[in-house]
């Protein structure tokens, strides 16, 4: 099945997100220590065909990339080099950590839960992810 995967960059983690076969629900999926995300893809790739990357790209308020966009960008070569024929979406990535939080509030999860890095990383990739598909499909029914 086809499939669009949702990532939320970080220097040391990486949060991962898939979408459902019809493209209406991200779920989160994983959290990848960065080192080893591309490893992390290639063996995904094998079980699942992927179409399109949804990369979080750090903005500022000013709309200008922030300091972590250069790490993204570093990125991004990396996963167009192992996957020269998946196109990649950059998905404005402001206030997903806090949007994961409330997700996390609203679900009923442990405040312990709630501190674990992990599980902030996942979340904000489905988000991203989330906004992407829920534009894409906002812009079919039009």
């Amino acid at each position: 099945m086809d499939r669009i995967i949702g990532i939320d960059y970080g220097r040391k983690r990486v949060g991962v997100a898939v979408s459902d076969p019809l493209r209406i629900f991200a779920s989160a999926l994983d959290t990848v220590p960065s080192a080893k995300i591309i490893e992390y893809l290639k063996n995904y790739a094998q079980k699942e065909v992927i179409t399109r990357f949804v990369v979080g790209y750090p903005m500022n308020m000013d709309n200008r990339p922030s300091e972590a966009a250069a790490d993204i960008e570093i990125f991004l070569k990396n996963l167009a080099k192992a996957f020269p024929d998946v196109p990649v979406t950059r998905e404005d990535e402001r206030f997903t950590s806090v949007l994961a939080h409330r997700a996390m509030i609203d679900g009923g999860m442990k405040a312990k839960d709630r501190r674990k890095k992990e599980s902030v990383d996942r979340i904000s990739a489905a988000i991203i992810l989330q906004s992407y598909l829920d534009r894409q499909n906002k812009d079919k029914q039009l």
